[in-house]
């Protein structure tokens, strides 16, 4: 058992149990003594918590998510440390990821990917709003709900954009859904976070991430490099709008990415509200957005003005088609021209306004509150790869250029944005210039240089190149790195001369094809891809019609060509369903009844699956199923038996129930029903004397025997009678009461036992 179960943290919180570990933290249930309710504990894991810096990480994560609140992302309740433990308060969430509900449902249909994508995007248009980048966003860290609304859970690794590093320090998030940019190691900006829900987007539609490799590498280096399938292909139920949704906020350039959350979510709610809607993304490069020039001090729309700067030298790149030129403009879209200058001067506005808060937040901000500070340490005239950044954790070190230097070759910093010996605030940015080389009219020395790097660098030159790129496999160099160029290190260039650089695309890669897999038995299969040369993955039993082990799905299509070893999952049939005994829920009990009285006999059942009951009934004069005779054929709603009471004796009733599932079918026996049929008794006729008043007068007489009128009402006149005495003819069974009536009135009861007298 976990040692901190039953521990109380602050005299408040009450450990109950792990629901999950992360790499930093394990995360635990608990309750809320003070509040009476369930919360989740992130408790940092004790090796780490003697580390300074892995406090400072885990603090910095709790500050942050605290300044969140949103109804689509988890809620942050308390910050605290006891019992020597970090930990943070956070909402308890029950439901299941969205991870898992993928799984289950293998794709989902459109309408329910928007109502998902919509209410993840509007949980990033939020945190970035606060200035957070979540940088993980994956179907695991999402939660759903049992009401269908959805949570983001998990920004462990979110860093406010300000302070934030990059991937070369810090591989962080699934490689599944990184960007290009963290798969480089380059800048993370909030579009980064919009590259990663287009994937989320594209796997629901599609029940596949875009990129798939048997290694971490290999699936990066897609994500830089490759294309993925459109999602139309894959399932050709997908809206062209959606698709092209998807695809722009998957765009591998991250300029040509949406702008923004609140862009996207603008376009998803045309769409939603008219799916048959087309977009057309080419002038997105011309906006500029307003929530990044608020929060982010280093962007500068394209749109606006900006020094002038060198024509950067040529590289063969294919360019999409321009549309064709539009004719004049209508009165109407003059009077559209209007709106958007009007929107254009509100966009300035707004701009103003978020310079007006750049400089408070980073100018005047300093002068109503202290802030603790560090020294900047001297880096002009290092070499970089030689800098050891872990002995300054309060400050963070980015390459932003690479330039030409008369004095350093290349490799060497020389030149940082803030000069050393210059205090400033921990967890300040330093950017640095490093050199390309002493700058002469030869070639320099490119070899095993980033592709952006060799490329800045040639554009830097004070002559224009043609440059082009060719792609080569290399197990040396790693991908996107140059392996060589034309022409080599040291020999001239000169202005306009065509150079070549050759990139590594990484390790040489085997390509196989997938088989047809689909139909076949899952064993066959198997037996399938490992003579394929690929990897045999996770088989998941799915309801279907089909023979049971039959293969209903493969995660890769037939004849795709992917690399060697690349793992397969199967789909494969449970076999079809098969009906389900039913369950007897009410039975009529043991009777005993007279001949000619009538008895129906009654039952209810019911079955869990959506199988068809019918109904027979039986009956046994020994009380064994074997000689029983049917009496009333099966039939759906036949539930009742009536019973024949004609001849004495005893009978056992039973009812077969059958369930009819497709094929499948069922049945279940009652339990017996005894049925005793008594015979009939036969009145008695009896005699009695009735001894009236008097031996004169007239007198009316009715006759009762057990309550039932047996003799209706007539007239004695004594005068006509011999006697005194007037003799009558009753007839019962049994012991029954014979009452007398005169005049209406009662006038002589008696019990007569007509068994005896019928002796």
């Amino acid at each position: 058992m976990d040692q901190y179960i039953g521990t109380l943290l602050d005299n408040r919180y009450e450990i109950l149990e792990v629901i999950g570990t992360g790499g930093m933290a394990v995360v635990y249930k608990a309750r809320c003594n003070r509040l009476n309710r369930l919360v989740a504990i992130k408790v940092l894991k004790q090796e780490l918590s003697q580390d300074e810096e892995f406090r400072r990480r885990f603090h910095a994560e709790s500050q942050a998510v605290a300044m969140l609140s949103h109804p689509n992302i988890v809620s942050v309740y308390d910050v605290s440390h006891s019992n020597n433990l970090d930990y943070i308060v956070m909402e308890l969430i029950e439901g299941i990821t969205l991870k898992q509900y993928l799984e289950q449902k293998g794709r989902l249909n459109w309408r329910e990917a928007l109502h998902f994508s919509t209410q993840i995007a509007k949980a990033l248009e939020h945190a970035h709003s606060r200035g957070i980048i979540h940088r993980d966003i994956k179907p695991h860290n999402i939660m759903i709900l049992k009401d269908g609304s959805v949570k983001v859970a998990d920004f462990g690794i979110a860093r406010i954009s300000s302070a934030q590093n990059t991937l070369t320090r810090e591989a962080l998030g699934s490689v599944h859904y990184i960007s290009p940019e963290q798969a480089k190691g380059g800048k993370v900006d909030y579009r980064s976070d919009l590259y990663s829900l287009g994937v989320v987007m594209y796997e629901m539609l599609t029940g596949r991430p875009p990129f798939d490799g048997d290694t971490p590498v290999s699936v990066a280096i897609q994500h830089i490099n490759a294309k993925p399938v459109m999602p139309r292909e894959l399932n050709p139920d997908i809206p062209e709008g959606f698709e092209q949704i998807t695809m722009h906020a998957m765009a591998a350039d991250i300029s040509k990415r949406y702008p923004s959350a609140t862009r996207m979510l603008a376009d998803l709610e045309i769409f939603r509200k008219n799916p048959n809607v087309v977009f057309d993304f080419t002038d997105d490069q011309d906006a500029f957005d307003v929530e990044r020039l608020i929060n982010d001090p280093n962007y500068l729309p394209e749109s606006l003005p900006r020094r002038e700067r060198k024509q950067p030298s040529r590289v063969f790149i294919p360019q999409r088609k321009q549309p064709p030129a539009q004719p004049a403009p209508s009165q109407t879209e003059k009077k559209g021209a209007n709106v958007a200058l009007t929107a254009g001067i509100v966009c300035i506005v707004l701009a103003v306004l978020g310079i007006g808060y750049f400089l408070y937040s980073y100018f005047f901000s300093d002068l109503f509150s202290r802030t603790e500070e560090v020294q900047v340490p001297q880096l002009v005239g290092q070499y970089f790869d030689n800098f050891d950044q872990s002995q300054y954790p309060d400050l963070t070190f980015e390459v932003t250029d690479w330039r030409a230097s008369d004095a350093y070759e290349s490799g060497y910093v020389i030149e940082q944005s803030v000069d050393a010996g210059t205090m400033v605030k921990v967890g300040s940015k330093i950017e640095l210039t490093l050199s390309s080389g002493i700058e002469t009219n030869n070639m320099q020395n490119l070899v095993n240089m980033p592709l952006e790097n060799a490329l800045d660098y040639l554009n830097s030159l004070s002559m224009t190149l043609d440059i082009s790129v060719d792609y080569q496999e290399s197990d040396v160099y790693t991908a996107g790195y140059i392996i060589r160029t034309i022409p080599e290190r040291g020999e001239p260039l000169s202005d306009g001369q065509s150079v070549t650089l050759v990139v590594s695309t990484g390790v040489p890669v085997e390509l196989v094809k997938v088989p047809s897999l689909i139909g076949s038995d899952v064993d066959d299969a198997i037996a399938m891809i490992k003579e394929a040369g690929l990897g045999d993955g996770m088989i998941k039993y799915v309801d279907s019609d089909l023979p049971e082990g039959t293969v209903t799905f493969q995660s890769i299509d037939a004849e795709t060509e992917v690399k060697a070893g690349t793992v397969i999952n199967l789909q494969a049939s449970k076999g079809p369903e098969e009906a389900q005994e039913p369950l007897i829920r009410t039975l009529s009990q043991d009777a005993v009844v007279e001949q000619g009285e009538k008895l129906t006999l009654q039952v209810k059942a019911e079955v869990s699956d959506d199988g068809e009951l019918t109904y027979a009934w039986y009956v046994s004069d020994s009380g064994n199923v074997a000689d029983a005779e049917l009496v009333s054929r099966s039939g759906k709603d036949n539930t009742t038996c009536e019973v024949d009471t004609e001849k004495a004796g005893v009978w056992y009733y039973f009812c077969k129930i059958v369930n009819t599932l497709g094929e499948s079918h069922t049945s279940a026996n009652t339990q017996m029903i005894r049925v005793e049929v008594t015979k009939k008794q036969e009145p008695v006729r009896a005699e009695i004397s009735v001894r009236m008043p008097s031996s004169s007068g007239t007198y009316e007489v009715l006759v009762k025997v057990d309550g039932e009128t047996q003799i209706e009402a007539f007239t004695v006149d004594m005068a006509e009678q011999s006697s005194r005495s007037i003799h009558l003819t009753v007839e019962g069974t049994g012991t029954q009461t014979v009452d007398v009536y005169l005049d209406g009135v009662l006038y002589e009861t008696m019990e007569l036992d007509f068994d005896a007298l019928a002796e």
